[in-house]
């Protein structure tokens, strides 16, 4: 059986998230609402454009793209897709999938062309009456791959019409209503208003789903709290480790019920020795610890936790409790991806703080045209040393182009993380 999914919706307009096509009420920072999704457990986002015109439109799969930048999970773009260059405009700008309103005139038409070309694995129509799967359940079952029910009143025909799977408006959150939905045969998953918003509890959500047969995409550990070896107070000590960077943030204790409360809720829960009680990271700071990975060591006796922080891991305000520096040996770094950034940090700085003298920032001064030429040169002078039987010369060549690059890509206010983000959706 598929794993059934919970669908969060976020609706653009003039470039910013809002409430809903009704209410264009701002529903709050883009940024806090994609780390909400990402790190609490929805597990796909239909992101809607509100837009009027074009110039809006363009505004809004800005806004798109740098969704899908902050996210790791599959979004689908709706909401004002009539032709096929507004499909492909959102495929590239990391949609997984497209969704078309099924109830324009032109839908099966812009359906058929759309899956010829883009493959109908990213084609998805919103239905709002059982007529239009009645009238078209041919073409459903050949051409999309899944649709968006936004009346649950026509679940009962949709399941006796076409085995096409969909994601179905789950009007309140009420779990007779939730389970009604996920039962049934074709049902893909549920999406909701109480879905919405940064509060990042779906991976709870999810655990009382699992509990009454539904299978869902949360944790399953493979260990159980038996597995673990405890030490003299019955407890597990667990290294919170940042996901991305790899930085160490804290130390701290686990007894069995925190380590149950944080596969279920999918926030790290410590036990506190101190005051004798459960504590969830962040339930008062709001530096919640969002869980990606836990490991256990050789031998069963200590967690590694790789986690999302929100905001700072230390009481201090210190981002990581591991601040208090001892003795530092100087070496010099070759991990490729700390050697980029630390250079792109200097190249950075530059760019704020100049320093007499710079050739960085002799080039900011030249402006753009200067720093295009010098790319170009560099990239020409790479495709020169490539003919040369020494590979040292490409080597010399293309640090010489990655720097320039990178004060390229200061002017022009992008990063690395920006770069790896769209290099890991293709």
């Amino acid at each position: 059986m598929d794993r059934k999914i919970l669908a969060a919706t976020l609706y653009l307009k003039d470039g910013v998230p809002v409430k809903a096509p009704d209410d264009l009420t701002p529903a709050g920072d883009l940024k806090v609402l994609a780390k909400g999704y990402n790190d609490g457990g929805i597990d796909k986002i239909f992101v809607f454009d509100l837009s009027d015109e074009d110039q809006e439109h363009e505004k809004n799969i800005h806004t798109i793209r740098e969704l899908n930048r902050l996210i790791e999970i599959p979004t689908c773009g709706g909401g004002n897709v009539r032709r096929l260059e507004d499909i492909k405009k959102l495929l590239y700008a990391g949609c997984k999938q497209v969704l078309i309103n099924g109830s324009r005139p032109y839908c099966f038409a812009l359906v058929d062309e759309a899956s010829s070309r883009f493959g109908h694995e990213k084609i998805l129509v919103s239905v709002k009456n059982i007529d239009f799967v009645f009238k078209h359940k041919e073409v459903i079952k050949e051409k999309i791959h899944e649709m968006l029910v936004m009346d649950p009143k026509m679940l009962d025909s949709v399941e006796n019409l076409t085995d096409t799977q969909y994601v179905a408006l789950c009007e309140k959150q009420d779990m007779d209503c939730m389970l009604g939905i996920l039962r049934r045969d074709h049902s893909r998953g549920i999406y909701g208003s109480f879905l919405n918003g940064a509060k990042g509890d779906a991976m709870e959500l999810k655990s009382m789903l699992s509990e009454q047969g539904i299978k869902m995409d949360n944790f399953e550990p493979a260990l159980k709290w038996s597995d673990f070896k405890l030490n003299s107070d019955g407890m597990v000590p667990v290294i919170a480790q940042d996901y991305r960077t790899g930085n160490v943030l804290m130390l701290a204790y686990m007894n069995e019920e925190a380590f149950n409360k944080t596969i279920a809720t999918g926030k790290m829960t410590y036990y506190s020795r101190s005051r004798g009680e459960l504590w969830v990271k962040g339930a008062t700071s709001g530096n919640i610890q969002y869980v990606k990975v836990l490991t256990a060591d050789c031998d069963h006796d200590t967690i590694l936790a790789k986690v999302s922080q929100v905001g700072v891991a230390c009481h201090t305000g210190q981002y990581s409790c591991f601040h208090n520096e001892i003795v530092h040996k100087e070496y010099i770094e070759r991990n490729p991806l700390k050697v980029f950034e630390e250079e792109y940090a200097v190249i950075h700085d530059r760019k704020i703080n100049p320093k007499e003298g710079s050739y960085t920032n002799y080039l900011f001064d030249k402006g753009l045209d200067k720093i295009l030429k010098k790319v170009g040169e560099e990239a020409t002078e790479i495709v020169i040393a490539a003919k040369n039987p020494d590979a040292e010369e490409i080597k010399y060549e293309a640090a010489d182009f990655l720097y320039h690059l990178m004060v390229l890509m200061v002017e022009k206010g992008l990063t690395w993380e920006d770069i790896t983000s769209e290099l890991s959706q293709r």
